[in-house]
């Protein structure tokens, strides 16, 4: 199961949505944008780096600052390091807290029992994977029943396993309440707040939120597809989405073609294997076309994996089922003739199943010179890794 991580102000905008109590926070991908912020929100504000991964803070992506001039100055800092392998390209400007105490609380999807977990602690701002194997005793975990949720009563239960002081279980309860509302509602497989403050105001305030989106479930959401960055999407993985193709792109000079999972992840074993005797190749990626995958669908995977500069040569197995192995060779045929000149790497297809004759026949009409045929799925791999060897 696949999700979508949301940036910090994204997960902002969402939780305000619901009632969760934040901070004013706005958005700037240049210093000058960052300085306008700044005013407008007044008085000393947090510059953050928005990316998709931890110890912004240690990295220099965090800058508390107290005027306009000095957010300019900080978002002039900030933006452009490389924190972790991401590259900072946006900035948020958060209003600043005085802060009284930090907490922690997570709801999430807890696959190995079927069922849902709240992480929480009273000690929050601080990385919680430390404090969960220094001090297991301050971070209570309690399941969450998907089909009750978590109401009033199972918040103030987590709070009060959480070791928060009576004076505090009322006050933090309802803001669980809302953050599982988040959870359920946009159908998360993880709402996560680090730190949950208490100012000293007596406000209770998500500082820091994190949010993962279920895939499965974008049917359900069509404004989720605007919270997806394209610009750092992989150009490839992009395309293969955009015709509903099960792609992802690995590190190996062999592209694959398979319909069905199962037979796309034993193709990328056995592509493997025979890479040893060719100069230690690899697949290129994994790209199921599915049980009941069209002529015109294999045109689109064929597109996506010729497009790869990795990629030295291609390997489509396919056991015809639904899909006839006539349909496919169509496919085959139609997307070389479409990709034209752009179509410069060998293909080796192995078909096997429903008419199958059928299908080798058309190969073999078409005459193509860069398809090679091959009999069984051991001389495809074989002959595909062969081929890539030659060409790096």
């Amino acid at each position: 199961m696949s999700s979508v991580d949301l940036y910090e102000y994204q997960a902002r905008d969402v939780f305000e949505s619901y009632g969760v109590p934040v901070l004013a926070g706005l958005i700037a991908d240049r210093p000058e944008e960052a300085k306008a912020a700044a005013e407008k929100i007044g008085g000393t504000v947090v510059v953050k780096a928005q990316v998709k991964t931890g110890g912004r803070g240690k990295a220099g992506g965090v800058k508390v600052v107290h005027n306009a001039d000095d957010a300019f100055a900080a978002a002039e800092q900030i933006l452009g390091l490389d924190i972790n392998g991401h590259t900072v390209k946006r900035v948020m400007i958060a209003a600043g807290a005085r802060i009284a105490q930090e907490f922690y609380f997570s709801v999430l999807l807890d696959r190995a029992n079927r069922s849902y977990l709240s992480l929480c602690s009273v000690e929050g701002g601080v990385e919680i994977e430390v404090l969960a194997v220094e001090r297991p005793e301050a971070l209570a975990k309690i399941e969450v029943n998907p089909l009750t949720g978590i109401d009033l009563a199972k918040a103030t239960e987590i709070a009060k396993a959480a070791n928060f002081p009576a004076e505090l279980v009322d006050k933090v309860a309802p803001v669980f309440v809302k953050l599982y509302d988040v959870y359920k509602g946009e159908d998360a497989t993880l709402v996560e707040v680090n730190p949950l403050v208490l100012t000293e105001d007596g406000d209770i305030v998500a500082l820091d939120g994190k949010v993962s989106l279920d895939e499965n479930a974008e049917f359900r959401h069509p404004k989720h597809a605007a919270l997806e960055d394209a610009a750092a999407a992989d150009p490839l993985e992009a395309k293969a989405k955009a015709n509903d193709l099960n792609y992802v792109k690995l590190d190996g000079e062999v592209g694959v073609i398979g319909n069905g999972a199962g037979l796309v992840m034993s193709t990328l074993d056995v592509v493997a294997y025979a890479g040893e005797n060719h100069g230690n190749v690899k697949p290129a990626n994994f790209l199921d076309i599915g049980g009941g995958a069209s002529a015109e669908v294999m045109a689109a995977g064929l597109d996506v994996i010729l497009n790869d500069p990795q990629v030295k040569s291609v390997f489509v197995n396919v056991f015809g089922g639904i899909t006839a192995c006539d349909a496919v060779a169509h496919g085959i045929v139609g997307a070389l003739a479409a990709l034209g000149d752009s179509a410069n790497k060998p293909l080796v297809v192995r078909l096997d199943g429903n008419k199958v004759e059928e299908g080798r026949a058309i190969l073999a009409e078409a005459n193509h010179p860069l398809v090679t045929l091959a009999a069984s799925m051991d001389e495809g791999a074989d002959k595909a890794a062969e081929l890539a060897n030659a060409a790096k």
